[in-house]
């Protein structure tokens, strides 16, 4: 390379002057500043679609909220659940007992021996076949409860013909839960209210506690009108306030009986009582 050639070229003629230019060293270093701007060019193109992708969604998002509506809430309320009654369990029969078996009849061996007549005793003769009969042989005379080996009919409290009664056994009337009307508060529901209100007393232990709730108390209300076989029912809230319910209840005057068919019949009544804290 001359000199006038020399000032004309660039930095990569001189560096590959005299060499091969053919097997692509050369043009991938004549053409990197072309392939470098593509590069930035492009990735800067890329950046701004996504920029204002996002700046268009965020626009389109809030000019959506600006048109829609105001969203109506509705309050709801639950109403109260009543536990279900819980029928009374029907006891099982009593334990068939089985009578021990009759006392055979026994008769005494006799060991034979050889003796003149005038000296055996009427005990030591030996007893005839037919006076055995089904007697088992022991060492004495004995009678049990068979006469003859045969069971006797009148033994261990029976009666003639071998007939034994089987024990009764006492079944106890279910109670309803639901009749045609059902008893009643004398005064009514308010009446009622304001009896609870007036003789319940919330317990120290459960207002300690901050323990409240609605108890559910069962109770039967008989054929007069009295009330019997407190008792309550769902889940155990504590503090007190249990005892407390049953405490009121067994407190109440006679109730309006319910009837059935025109009778006063006795029913089985459930009656819920709430605890609430003053806030």
């Amino acid at each position: 390379m001359n000199a006038t050639n020399i000032i004309k070229s660039d930095f990569l003629d001189i560096l590959f002057d005299g060499r091969n230019k053919d097997y692509g060293a050369y043009d991938l270093r004549r053409s990197e500043d072309k392939r470098v701007r593509n590069a930035i060019i492009g990735t800067a193109s890329i950046a701004l679609v996504i920029i204002g992708g996002y700046v268009v969604s965020n626009n389109l998002m809030a000019a959506d909220m600006h048109t829609r509506k105001d969203v109506a809430v509705v309050d709801t309320y639950l109403k109260d659940l009543e536990m279900p009654e819980e029928k009374p369990l029907t006891p099982p029969p009593p334990p068939v007992t089985t009578p021990p078996p009759p006392a055979s009849s026994s008769i005494k061996i006799v060991t034979p021996t050889i003796a003149p007549d005038e000296l055996v005793k009427e005990a030591d003769e030996l007893p005839k076949l037919e006076d055995v009969g089904n007697k088992s042989v022991g060492l004495t005379n004995t009678v049990g409860d068979d006469v003859n080996g045969v069971d006797n009919p009148f033994a261990n409290g029976g009666t003639p013909g071998g007939v034994v009664e089987a024990p009764k056994v006492e079944v106890k009337e279910e109670i309803p839960s639901f009749v045609e009307i059902m008893p009643s508060f004398p005064g009514g529901d308010e009446a009622l209210a304001r009896f609870l209100q007036k003789n319940i007393r919330y317990p120290h232990m459960a207002q300690e506690n901050g323990i409240e709730g609605r108890i559910f108390v069962q109770f039967v209300v008989d054929k007069e009108g009295k009330v019997s076989e407190v008792q309550t029912a769902g889940a155990h809230k504590g503090g007190g306030l249990e005892e407390e319910a049953m405490r009121v209840v067994k407190l109440m005057p006679n109730w309006k009986p319910g009837r059935q068919s025109g009778h006063n019949v006795a029913v089985r009544y459930s009656l819920p009582i709430g605890f609430t804290l003053a806030q």
